[in-house]
């Protein structure tokens, strides 16, 4: 088995002693996405709806570039800040994984990083 590290400037860079993601043969796992801009390195401004746009997003720019895609993802693991907005993340997470979405688990944490309002992990396949 070969073991990749993933990076990528299209992705917020990593704020931790961890990497984007990491390949290892024909799986891809990400770190959880926040809603950075990978520009600027802020929170974007809004609702859970914009994080999740946003977190999605960076979900996919780690994926892409290891070479995998958000149709190719098998597993999700969502973290949301207040499962209150759940069916709003909901609404943004089906516009990105339509009909044939991943297994997913999704719950409540007391605290995100950055005070963020969502947080996402993938697991897909090249």
């Amino acid at each position: 088995m070969k073991k990749q590290f993933i990076s990528t400037e299209s992705a917020p860079k990593a704020i931790g002693p961890y990497s984007q993601g990491v390949a290892l043969d024909n799986l891809v796992f990400t770190s959880g996405q926040l809603p950075l801009c990978p520009t600027t390195m802020k929170l974007v401004e809004g609702d859970v709806k914009a994080a999740t746009a946003q977190v999605i997003k960076n979900v996919e720019a780690v994926l892409t570039a290891a070479g995998s895609s958000l149709e190719n993802v098998v597993k999700a693991t969502v973290y949301l800040k207040d499962l209150g907005d759940f069916a709003a993340m909901n609404e943004v997470y089906t516009e990105f994984f339509g009909n044939n979405p991943p297994a997913r688990t999704c719950f409540q944490v007391a605290k995100l990083p950055m005070d963020a309002l969502v947080e996402i992990e993938v697991i897909a396949f090249k």
